[in-house]
């Protein structure tokens, strides 16, 4: 069997060189069986590569399924079967987190709810299933979004940190030319190195920036394009018959991308807790993430039909949250772990600024 590494030298060879970036972070992340996401499972919390808002502890997930079980008692009076729909949950902690909640504290909703997960991979699948087992019979998984197409949700589409895991296309800017180019990867050695390639639009104008913007843009200024992330979210929206679609991830509004502090862009490796500084190396073994331009999904769902109902910061969602179920006198016990969780997952210093919150609706 070949190595991951081997994988990606064969397609550089067929493709003449040079691979372009997006499908070597595909192969990267998701290669069967060679993949970052098909071999770590612990890739999270303390023993993995970085933490997330599950890993923290439950309260995340009970804070969500709270404003979940709001949002499913106002579609209550359809005829529809009301779903869940989770996308991007590795390895189930946060379907078991809501469904957990859901048991005890609603189970009126939890009767009447199908929760369903979108997993294209096996090996995923299985570690799901295996943290999911109490609920065996309540989960029922498909393959991909668009298995959901035909069916039209009537229910909560959602994700958390799916978005900024897609393979992105990773552009650079020539002042010279006053064009856009494409980094690729190519072979050298042992190693993988960065090479520029012709950006495949004839406009060579990918951004729809000023021409003022792109006169201070420093050359080899790079940014990145998520056309399947786009892709996904129009999915989902169309999929979307009444209810709301969600995601959780890191992210900007299009205008944050251009700052001069991000000259190279917002693509990032994780290893072990720490960025690593060698984007193409430790190859199958270090998590690779951009941010989300949340101008672009939000657009794309709204052009979908979609109203947004909310678009901020992890800090303010989940507090708004918190002073709900204070207000409605259902917080649960709340104990000093509790407090510390609810502190790392809205400090501007932890994870409350950095994630960002899109809620639309039909």
């Amino acid at each position: 069997m070949k190595t991951l590494e081997e994988v990606i030298r064969c397609e550089i060879v067929e493709q003449g060189g040079v691979l372009p970036f997006f499908r070597f972070m595909e192969l990267a992340l998701y290669c069967p069986k060679l993949g970052y996401y098909e071999t770590k499972k612990d890739s999270v919390g303390r023993r993995g590569d970085y933490y997330t808002s599950v890993s923290v502890g439950d309260l995340f997930g009970q804070l969500l399924t709270f404003q979940f079980s709001r949002w499913l008692e106002e579609l209550t009076s359809t005829d529809a079967e009301l779903k869940i729909v989770e996308a991007g949950t590795h390895n189930g902690r946060l379907g078991a987190d809501i469904l957990t909640w859901l048991q005890a504290s609603r189970r009126d909703l939890f009767e009447q709810i199908e929760y369903c997960i979108i997993e294209p991979s096996a090996m995923r699948q299985e570690w799901q299933r295996e943290t999911l087992g109490s609920f065996e019979g309540k989960v029922r998984w498909v393959p991909d979004i668009h298995s959901l197409a035909s069916s039209r949700i009537t229910g909560i589409i959602f994700s958390n940190e799916l978005l900024d895991a897609f393979p992105v296309r990773r552009i650079g800017w020539d002042a010279g030319k006053k064009k856009w180019f494409e980094w690729g990867v190519a072979a050298d050695g042992e190693r993988f190195t960065w090479a520029k390639i012709d950006y495949d639009d004839a406009s060579s104008q990918p951004l729809n920036l000023p021409p003022t913007l792109l006169e201070m843009l420093p050359d080899n200024f790079a940014t990145e394009l998520n056309p399947v992330a786009e892709h996904w979210w129009r999915v989902a929206a169309n999929s979307l018959h009444r209810g709301k679609l969600m995601t959780v991830d890191y992210g900007l509004a299009a205008e944050e991308f251009f700052l001069p502090s991000r000259k190279n862009g917002t693509l990032r490796a994780f290893f072990q807790h720490r960025f690593a500084d060698d984007l193409l190396g430790n190859t199958g073994e270090q998590d690779l993430t951009a941010h989300v331009n949340f101008s672009a999904i939000q657009k794309t769902g709204e052009e979908a039909g979609l109203k947004t109902d909310f678009y901020s910061t992890q800090e303010k969602f989940l507090t708004q949250i918190l002073a709900q179920t204070l207000k409605d006198k259902t917080p649960g016990e709340w104990t000093s772990a509790r407090a510390r969780q609810f502190q790392t997952l809205t400090h501007p210093e932890h994870l409350g600024r950095a994630f960002r919150v899109l809620v639309q609706s039909r």
